[in-house]
This record gives C-alpha cells, sequence and structure tokens, in this order.
C-alpha cells in the first residue's frame, strides 16, 4: 500500500519537470513571409532632349518715365495697373517757380523788343543825315553797331523766353502713348530731380517673353530660332521667335538674357509666368523613367530596390534623379537596363529579403 502512495506521488513530480524543461526551450524562429512585390523591368529608350526654362511675359517696349526738370510732386494720378491714353496726365510738379521765371523771361523780351526798336529808329534818322552830308561815316557806323547789338539781345531774349515756356510745360508728365503703368517710383510730396523715374510705362503693341539661361546652354539659342512658349494654367504651346540674346552675362546672376517675340494674338498678361521649352534636336539619350512610389530616401541619398531573380531577393541601389516628368522621376545614373525595379511598398522592404513577383504564378 506504501509502495502504491509512493509510485503515485512520483508521477506528478516527473510531468513538472517535464513542463519546467518544455519551459526553458527556445520558441521557434518564425520565417519572414516572402512578399509580393511589383517590378518593372528598365529599359533605356531613345529620345530628344527638351530644356525647361522659366520666364515672364513683358512688352515690346517698357520705358521709365521722368520729368525733364526738378520739384516737388504734387500729384500722381496714375496708378500701378493703370491703362491710360497717349497725352495722359501721370504727374504734376509744383509749377509755381516756373511760371515766375517765364513772366520774367517775357520781360526781358519785351525790354529787349523795345530796345531794338529804339536802336532801329535811330539808325534810319542817323542814315537820312548821313545822306545830306550832316554826319560823319564813323557815327553812322556806330550806330549800325548798336542796331546790332539791340538785335542780338532781342535775339538773345526770344531764345530764353521759349526755353522758360517749355520748362513751365514740363512740370507736366504725360503718357507717350496708350499701355498699362507697371510700376510707380514717387509719391505727392516728394521732391524730385530732373530724369528720377516717376512712373513705369508698357506701352501697348507686341510682347515678349524674358527668360534667363545659363552659360553652358547659351550656345543652342540663335536668334531667329523658335521656342516653345506654354503660359501658366494653359496646356496649348505657343510658338514664339527669338529676337535678342544678350551679349553679356547679368553681374548677379551670371545668366543671359534671352528674348523672344510672341505671335500677335497670344493674349498673354504682362507678368504672367510662362515656361519655355527649347527641344535638344539630333540628340539621342539614354532616358530611365520611374515612378515616384519606387524612390525611397536612405539617408541623404535615392535609393530603389533591385530585384536578384537568382535569389529572388532584394538590394538597395542608390540612384541620381536628373529631373522630373509629371509623377516620374528621370533617372541620371545607378540602374542598367534590364534591371528589376520594385515599383511599391518599398518603405516595408529590408535588404536581402526574399520576395515574390506579383502576380508571376497566374
Amino acid at each position: 500500500m506504501l509502495q502504491t502512495i509512493f509510485s503515485r506521488a512520483r508521477v506528478p513530480v516527473a510531468l513538472l519537470s517535464l513542463a519546467v524543461l518544455a519551459a526553458c526551450q527556445k520558441p521557434p524562429v518564425a520565417q519572414e513571409p516572402i512578399r509580393a512585390v511589383k517590378v518593372m523591368t528598365i529599359g533605356a529608350s531613345a529620345g530628344t532632349a527638351e530644356l525647361e526654362f522659366s520666364g515672364d511675359v513683358r512688352a515690346r517696349v517698357e520705358s521709365s518715365l521722368g520729368f525733364r526738370v526738378s520739384g516737388k510732386l504734387l500729384s500722381r494720378p496714375a496708378e500701378i495697373g493703370q491703362r491710360v491714353q497717349a497725352g495722359q496726365l501721370l504727374a504734376q510738379l509744383d509749377p509755381q517757380d516756373y511760371r515766375l521765371a517765364a513772366d520774367a523771361s517775357a520781360a526781358q523780351l519785351m525790354a529787349a523788343q523795345t530796345n531794338r526798336e529804339l536802336a532801329a529808329a535811330d539808325l534810319k534818322r542817323y542814315q537820312d543825315l548821313r545822306a545830306q552830308g550832316f554826319i560823319s561815316a564813323a557815327e553812322l557806323q556806330r550806330r549800325e553797331v548798336a542796331f546790332s547789338a539791340a538785335q542780338a539781345q532781342w535775339q538773345q531774349a526770344q531764345a530764353q523766353n521759349s526755353v522758360q515756356g517749355n520748362q513751365s510745360g514740363y512740370t507736366r508728365l504725360v503718357a507717350d502713348g496708350a499701355g498699362v503703368i507697371t510700376s510707380v517710383d514717387a509719391n505727392a510730396g516728394q521732391v524730385v530731380a530732373a530724369g528720377q523715374p516717376v512712373v513705369r510705362l508698357a506701352l501697348d503693341g507686341a510682347r515678349d517673353v524674358v527668360f534667363a539661361v545659363p552659360e553652358d546652354k547659351l550656345a543652342l539659342f540663335k536668334t531667329g530660332q523658335s521656342v516653345g512658349v506654354r503660359l501658366w494654367g494653359r496646356d496649348k504651346t505657343l510658338q514664339a521667335q527669338i529676337r535678342d540674346v544678350a551679349a553679356s552675362a547679368d553681374a548677379v546672376t551670371r545668366t543671359f538674357l534671352v528674348k523672344a517675340a510672341l505671335p500677335n494674338g497670344a493674349d498673354a498678361v504682362l507678368g504672367a509666368t510662362v515656361t519655355v521649352l527649347k527641344p535638344v534636336t539630333g540628340t539621342a539619350i539614354a532616358t530611365i523613367k520611374l515612378p515616384s512610389s519606387a524612390l525611397r530616401l536612405e539617408g541623404d541619398a535615392t535609393s530603389v530596390w533591385v530585384l536578384d531573380p537568382a535569389t529572388m531577393t532584394v538590394k538597395s541601389q542608390a540612384i541620381e534623379v536628373k529631373t522630373a516628368d509629371g509623377n516620374d522621376a528621370v533617372v541620371s545614373s545607378g540602374l542598367n537596363a534590364g534591371d528589376q525595379v520594385v515599383m511599391s511598398g518599398v518603405h516595408v522592404l529590408t535588404a536581402g529579403q526574399k520576395v515574390s513577383i506579383f502576380g508571376a504564378g497566374k
């Protein structure tokens, strides 16, 4: 009986020992799931390069207008964006001093004219006396010289009066032609110097597209060539003709300014942003494009996952992106024709992870 009790007591102890040993064993390592990925095979396609530049629309003739005389600015009716007609008043200087000077000049002219008439009367009288032999030739000559001096003074006063009259008229700044005010550089109450810009006027007529070109691309642009111009928010591309290429670089940006004439009826608003398209004809290039979903950042570099068909694993490959083409990235280096690049789900993969090609078994 006692032996039976001991035998029954040893059974739970053995079971407990087996349980402790089982708990000490490491759990089996779960295998990483094989993810299905979509891949695309890189192919080098021959194409024609197309350069893009940002520009803006400007008037063919745009002038900075200022007064020909100095003075205090009384009023400036012109405002930015205002459309004006030829002869319309743009700004007005205080004309008081110029009117007083014109009045003084007119008075001097009248005095000079009176002296001239008096000298002319004296000369005629002495000519009659000389004809009768009452005076000498030398006396007549002195009267002739006096008349010549009076005549010169009268002409000088006449010219001075014309100048002062013009000066008074120059206190009004008027538009040279019909156009749009593009900038205002002075306000009422300000004292302006002669020639100082007050307003900038873009005259109606031809419109140009102006854009900057770096030095390494300058040789592609020649006078008379055509470039494509796409206005902001419009799908239609216009053809503009290059009419001027700057001979020297800008001192700050070190780029060259190029002007292209827009066709008549382009309906381009002044200052509108445009994209200038310049195809590089005759140049075959290898173009590799990837969807943006295939790209990922790894440190400071842009990388993609490349599939190794032999082991069906992925490895990270750094690439260099040259530019964007819509939703695609144009790759300049890092990939070769025939490489298989993972297109989606790139952020859940790890280096060396096994994958399968989505839809390969269907």
